[in-house]
């Protein structure tokens, strides 16, 4: 029998009530800080009922909240039962001071408030305290976690299995990169450093693994030592003989378990990121009294700066994504969806069929976003056997979708024309496009910020008095996860700058609530010029659905921009076509561009 949120809730305030505590923290991570959860960590989803990648709640024994980021305003409202939980959707950067203002308002003077400490980072932890302004409330970190003692079915832990990513497509090994952060280590005296993010030990590490949905991590940490040797803890049974004997003596391998207990051991000044690692390994070396020296994951910013070989293998994953998106795009322009009955979980399933008749596909880097109408205003809107509408009558539908390849990450959102649309959702629909444009044609000195970008991306909906509710991008992984943290292209970042060899996502986008969604998403390469100017590479080779552009709007170097960038599509992805899918190619890149002269069509196949 499936329990109720009502019952999980009542139980989980008996346990709070066992343990003496007026209130607990549940955030949605795991002891990984992972954004896609193993299923045993999917703690806030079972409580809940949420299913977004970020959010967080609070249980005191009266009252509860949950809370979640503008991405997720119109889905935490549909899954999270409004008289179990107050809801609220502060801005993205706020989430931790929006739990402390609430705390401060409901929880009682005194209150005692637990919180499992391996699921925590400091950073988060403190800007919880800090908007507590009228109330003593003492937090408490419990050695076992109260929902676990509760949640009788819960899943096992993932044991994927490790295999190791080409050192030829990393353009280093292993070596070279610990050799590179240990001599960084050693000049600022530092003896060690603690890594607790998936994606920085796989990339550190040069491996890949199966842990998690859509980003293919190992579970793990490490401690990297300054003469370049590391000790990597996790399930040993995710290694193989011949994984073991690649990795070499200078990575020590051990159990998950004894992470902790070897933490108490170091010696000399630690490093450890307060933003990313669990409070569990601070406090540890606190009660030792070892030196601790704060600081960004040594792995974040070079993992961000891909090698010229990732480059290029990032490029060829983008081409054969590329091929499929398009071929996607043309199964749906060849349907007739006034005779033929299909619904947005049909067409994510063809989606997924296309990709995967390329060898070198793998899986999804996320769940898709298959949204047709008013489900298109849902940002990250998943399809449910509920929720499935069906593709009828005139809107856009919204597809945001990305995959794994062998040696390449993607994430690309094209919104698609079906039937006849008005002319507010072209208006908005080419407003969209304008920003997406900025961005991708912005040259960009060496102090260009991410709110610089996000200003351009956004000026075209203000100047309607139009905005939307989340960053314009974020960065991407290779082969790694879909969303990688080094920097962004988001609202008020001032602070960080962009380096040859990031890539990062373009995705501007317009969600009018109970109506459709336009969102125009590519993946961009920074590069650099002779003359030390930095500038976007766009990497995604899929034509936009120009059905949807009001060329009114348009400027002449943006109807340019966009006529050269579907050249490059087209040319790009011509050899993998057969002869009926480069006609369709050329017709829908082209076709749209009245003046012949300005916007000639490229030839198509060889004997046009």
């Amino acid at each position: 029998m499936t329990e109720t949120s009502f019952e999980k809730l009542a139980r989980l305030r008996e346990e709070l009530k066992a343990r003496n505590l007026d209130g607990y923290l549940i955030p949605h991570a795991d002891e990984f800080q992972s954004e896609y959860l193993p299923a045993c960590a999917e703690r806030l989803s079972w409580l809940t009922g949420f299913t977004g990648s970020a959010g967080n709640a609070i249980v005191l024994m009266d009252k509860a909240m949950a809370l979640t980021g503008g991405i997720y305003d119109i889905q935490i409202r549909q899954q999270v039962d409004k008289s179990l939980y107050e809801l609220i959707v502060p801005e993205k950067r706020r989430l931790m001071p929006a739990m402390g203002e609430w705390l401060d308002k409901n929880a009682s003077d005194g209150a005692v408030i637990g919180f499992d400490p391996t699921l925590w980072t400091r950073g988060q932890l403190g800007k919880i305290v800090e908007a507590i302004k009228s109330k003593k409330i003492d937090f408490i970190p419990l050695e076992t976690n109260p929902l676990d003692a509760i949640w009788t079915d819960r899943p096992a832990p993932p044991v994927g299995e490790v295999e190791l990513f080409p050192d030829e497509i990393a353009g280093k090994t292993s070596s070279q990169k610990r050799q590179a952060l240990a001599s960084a280590l050693k000049k600022e005296k530092i003896s060690s450093a603690i890594i607790t993010m998936s994606d920085s030990i796989c990339w550190l590490l040069n491996v890949r693994g199966s842990d998690i949905p859509y980003n293919p991590l190992v579970l793990s940490n490490l401690i990297l030592h300054q003469d370049a040797t590391a000790d990597w803890y996790l399930d040993e049974r995710k290694l193989t003989d011949a994984v073991r004997a690649a990795l070499g003596e200078e990575i020590r391998i051990h159990p998950l378990e004894t992470f902790e207990k070897d933490i108490e051991n170091l010696k000399g000044a630690v490093l450890i990121d307060p933003a990313r690692s669990p409070l569990t390994a601070e406090t540890i070396l606190r009660e030792k009294e070892i030196e601790i020296v704060d600081g960004k994951d040594p792995c974040v910013t070079p993992k961000s700066i891909k090698t010229r070989e990732e480059q290029q293998a990032i490029k060829q994953a983008h081409i054969r994504d590329g091929v499929a998106v398009s071929r996607f795009l043309r199964w749906l322009d060849c349907t007739d969806f006034k005779r033929d009955t299909y619904s947005e979980m049909d067409l994510s399933d063809k989606l997924e069929e296309i990709r995967k008749s390329d060898s070198t596909y793998r899986e999804p880097s996320f769940a898709t976003i298959s949204g047709w109408a008013s489900n298109g205003a849902i940002i990250h809107y998943h399809a449910t056997p509920e929720s499935n509408k069906r593709i009828a009558g005139d809107n856009l539908y919204l597809v945001d979708s990305g995959g794994q390849y062998e040696y390449g990450t993607t994430d690309i959102t094209r919104t698609v024309v079906i039937g006849d649309i008005t002319d507010e959702q072209k208006d908005r629909f080419t407003r969209v496009l304008k920003g997406h444009i900025a961005v991708a044609s912005a040259e960009m000195e060496d102090t260009t910020t991410g709110g610089d970008l996000d200003m351009l991306a956004r000026a075209s909906l203000r100047e309607a008095g139009l905005d939307y509710a989340h960053g314009t991008g974020h960065g991407v992984g290779c082969m790694l996860a879909v969303h990688e943290e080094a920097t962004y292209i988001t609202p008020g970042l001032d602070n960080e700058y962009y380096k040859a060899g990031m890539l990062l996502s373009n995705e501007p986008g317009y969600y009018l609530e109970g109506g459709y969604g336009i969102r125009h998403e590519n993946l961009i390469l920074c590069q650099e010029r002779e003359d030390g100017k930095l500038y976007w590479e766009t990497v995604t080779m899929v034509p936009f659905d120009l059905r949807g552009v009001d060329w009114n709007l348009m400027t002449e170097q943006e109807t340019r921009w966009l006529y050269d960038y579907h050249a490059q599509v087209f040319e790009t992805l011509k050899p993998y076509l057969v002869s009926e899918e480069v006609d369709w190619l050329q017709e829908f890149c082209f076709s749209y561009f009245e003046d012949r002269e300005l916007y000639p069509i490229p030839v198509g196949n060889l004997e046009d």
